[in-house]
This record gives C-alpha cells, structure tokens and sequence, in this order.
C-alpha cells in the first residue's frame, strides 16, 4: 500500500505523513530528504551547483539510504542537518535537475519494494507514484507556512525572510520541467491552515478506511 503526500513547504506534510505511519504500522518516507541530502554533500565538497552536468556526475556516486525515517548520505546519518539554511536555499535548484530526480525516484522505487508506506514530496502523487491507492494534496495560505518554519527553529532567518525563501522556493518547484508541484486530479485537497495535525490526519486516516 502507497499513501502519498504532496504540497508546498510549512503545510505539515513531514508531521502529518510520520503520524500517519505511526498510526497504520507502515513505513515513512520523507522524498524531500533525499533532495536534501545531495544538497548537502555538493555544498560539503565544493561543487558547482549551477553546472548540471557537474551535480549529476557527483550525485550519481553518492549512497543514499534510509533507516529509521532517517536519511543516511554514504554511511552517515545527517537527518539533524537536513534543514540548515543553505541546504535549504539550494535544494529546490538541484531537485530541479531531471537527471537528479531520476536518480532519486531509482533509489525510492528500490526502497519501497514490498513495503507499506506513507510518503511525502513535491510528486510523490503525480511522478513518482501516480498509481499509489491513496493521494492527498496539502495546501496552506503563505504566512501560516512561514510561521509553521519560523516555529520549527531550524532557521536562523527571520520570519519574513522565510516567507520570502517559501515564496522563491514555491515559485521554482511549480515551474521544474519535471516534477513541478501541483495537484494530482484523483488527490484529495486539504487546506491545513486553520487545522491541527491530529484533525488533518483523522481526515486522511478517514478517507483511507472508507
């Protein structure tokens, strides 16, 4: 069974998505992690992330691995570091490779063989698994996702400049020639701006047991 989750940044996928694992006793598979974690290693080792061509070569020989909701970059759990400011500044831009999403759609198809999971992403409903039983799409307006950001503590930006890097970030994953946000047709819509966590996931678990 796949449950997949898309939507923008700050609108509770990551808490929603790991709940809901917990709940149904399935696995929890954060896709933007993996993103992430590449950013991570380029900015790490120096590389140019405005040359593809350069990234892909690099990103092709980097082990990623997933343990525990946890990402593992070449034996190396950086879960804790996932979300540092320039990682954040520069994932959307190498997520917005092609051959970059390749790469990591090969690795989640790898890892979700005959698992059960709750995975969440950009386009897990649309690209990554467009026949998955269960989709939902989570929405939120901009200034709720940016105080849901600033709230988390991970930023040393201000509020506003988060709102800003939401916007920025929102605008370049709606327009990537692959993999761009948007709402899967058969996706459930929920707007979680006014909602706890615990609300959006009786709505989610709902819709699964119907």
């Amino acid at each position: 069974m796949v449950i997949a989750i898309d939507g923008p940044a700050g609108t509770g996928k990551s808490t929603v998505a790991s709940l809901i694992a917990k709940k149904l006793n399935v696995t929890f598979l954060n896709s933007g992690s993996f993103y992430r974690g590449l950013t991570l290693a380029l900015l790490e080792s120096g590389v140019d992330i405005q040359n593809p061509d350069v990234v892909i070569d690099f990103c092709k020989k980097q082990k990623l691995d997933y343990v525990n909701s946890h990402l593992i970059l070449n034996g190396v759990d950086v879960e804790s570091r996932l979300h540092e400011d320039q990682v954040s500044a520069n994932a959307s831009p190498v997520s917005a490779i092609p051959e970059v999403r390749h790469i990591v759609n090969d690795r989640l198809h790898e890892i979700v063989k005959s698992l059960s999971i709750v995975c969440e992403g950009r386009d897990m409903t649309t690209v990554v698994f467009p026949d998955a039983e269960y989709k939902f799409y989570l929405d939120a307006s901009i200034d709720v996702q940016a105080q849901r950001r600033f709230n988390q503590g991970v930023s040393n930006l201000s509020l506003e400049e988060i709102k800003e890097a939401i916007i920025k970030r929102d605008a370049l994953d709606k327009s990537k020639k692959e993999g761009a946000l948007k709402i899967a047709p058969d996706a459930t819509y929920i707007d979680t701006s006014d909602l706890t966590i615990e609300k959006v996931c009786e709505i989610i678990i709902s819709k699964i047991h119907q």
